[in-house]
């Protein structure tokens, strides 16, 4: 029975990954560049720009996926490995394949024959056992797992070539170049070879060997009118900083110094030594390299941001008030900016800087409402000012957007008993505590 429940959850795990036990980093200059280098093939994909998230998870493995809706999951390991930002291109290509085909819909059917086998051959095999047949119930077990991993396997490895196809297609209607989705599936070849893994049994893997998606692709992108296109400088440079940057913050930072030693005087070398510095805890190192790129680019709101970021983590939030509200406006208030400019300025704990932290939580919220710190900042700012009806709503909707019901309920209906009824407000917290409420029942009902 053990045996049974592995292989089931061995088959759903070869389709999705739980990207809820991950990680999820979140940085406006690398949300901006996921948007910038995605949106003509979600264009070419039938697909609104409004409705796709590219979303990135820290994670060292070289991967990326969907797991429901119309979010794609790149791991920060690929953006690490990829030489470029058309690489990175071809692999949203190949995701936005898999949402436009309806490969996570699809999913269940295609694994019921799977299951099926799995059951019949556990049925047969407990026959066998009771009929004192001890050994030939674990060849059946055996033999029917196989099997049913066999066909769990082939239904998955058509589903990645099709969405091999059509991420193709669409890299050839926005126009974009499908030569790094060539030179990332020859990565992976590089590295299924240096692993061994160059002679493993084809039928035995979830996806199609680099190598002979790189067969099958080659002809079909070539074709296309924009292989020979340049790559997109602008996306190409900002692909550099992002990857720079994030090498600074989610690596050790030994190794950071390793790949941008302090002789290395470029943007890139800059941007991720301040992260590395402000992580390992040298304050004043970090700040001279955000001063060092502010000196290059004095307006380049991102410089603005980390340097405003590690003024307000190093214990300085007056000093970084300035930086971080040049950053808000040059980004047209980006809420994750806002976010970071609004906690700064609360923790001045100066009453004369509330008001504005207010004012700029409060876009932040709009424009962002699933961002559980901002709401946070924001209910601290109206506990500040007295306003407890307020700051009991914010409690609900951080509450909610963490997932912990309970809380989101009992801080919705005391939000509701402060506030005048009918309001804005009112009706919001009325909306969460039903909402959740109903899940809560939901659930009793369930168990």
């Amino acid at each position: 029975m053990r045996r049974y429940f592995a292989i089931f959850a061995a088959m759903i795990l070869l389709w999705t990954q739980p990207a809820y036990a991950q990680s999820i980093l979140r940085d406006a200059e690398t949300e901006a560049l996921f948007r910038d280098m995605s949106r003509p093939m979600i264009v070419a994909a039938g697909l609104s720009p409004a409705n796709v998230q590219v979303v990135l998870i820290q994670d060292d493995e070289i991967n990326a996926f969907v797991a429901g809706g119309q979010t794609i999951y790149i791991q920060s390991g690929l953006i690490q490995a990829a030489d470029n930002a058309n690489q990175v291109q071809g692999v949203i290509a190949h995701e936005l394949g898999h949402i436009a085909d309806g490969h996570v819909v699809l999913a269940d059917a295609g694994y019921k024959p799977a299951i099926g086998i799995s059951l019949l051959s556990m049925v047969l095999g407990l026959a066998a056992v009771a009929a004192g047949a001890g050994e030939a119930g674990a060849g059946i077990f055996a033999a029917g797992q196989q099997a049913a991993m066999g066909k769990a396997l082939a239904f998955t490895r058509v589903q990645e070539a099709t969405a091999d196809a059509t991420g193709a297609k669409f890299l050839r209607e926005a126009g974009i170049s499908g030569k790094g989705m060539i030179q990332f599936f020859k990565k992976l070849a590089n590295e299924e070879y240096r692993y061994g893994l160059a002679n493993i049994d084809p039928f035995a893997q979830t996806h199609p060997l680099s190598n002979e998606r790189v067969n099958t692709l080659s002809a079909d992108l070539k074709a296309s009118p924009a292989w020979d296109k340049p790559f997109d400088p602008d996306l190409e440079e900002r692909f550099r900083r992002v990857k720079a940057k994030l090498e600074g913050y989610a690596y050790p930072y030994g190794r950071t110094l390793t790949d941008y030693p302090e002789s290395d005087t470029s943007i890139y070398g800059h941007y991720a030594r301040a992260y590395a510095w402000h992580k390992a805890g040298y304050p004043a190192k970090a700040d001279a390299e955000t001063l060092a790129l502010i000196k290059a680019m004095p307006h380049d709101p991102y410089f603005l941001e980390i340097r405003g970021q590690i003024l307000l983590e190093a214990g300085r939030p007056a000093d970084a008030i300035a930086p971080l509200k040049e950053a808000s406006e040059l980004t047209r208030y980006d809420p994750l900016i806002v976010t970071t400019y609004g906690h700064a300025l609360i923790a001045t704990e100066d009453p004369a800087n509330y008001p504005e932290a207010e004012r700029v939580l409060r876009i932040a919220v709009n424009k962002d409402s699933d961002n559980p710190f901002a709401w946070l900042q924001l209910g601290t700012v109206y506990e500040l000012r007295g306003d407890t009806a307020r700051a009991a709503l914010a409690t609900a909707e951080t509450a909610s957007s963490m997932g912990d019901i309970k809380r989101a309920v009992y801080s919705a209906r005391a939000a509701m008993a402060g506030l005048p009824p009918n309001t804005p407000d009112w009706i919001r917290a009325q909306d969460i505590a039903l909402t959740g409420q109903n899940q809560l029942d939901d659930k009793k009902r369930k168990k």
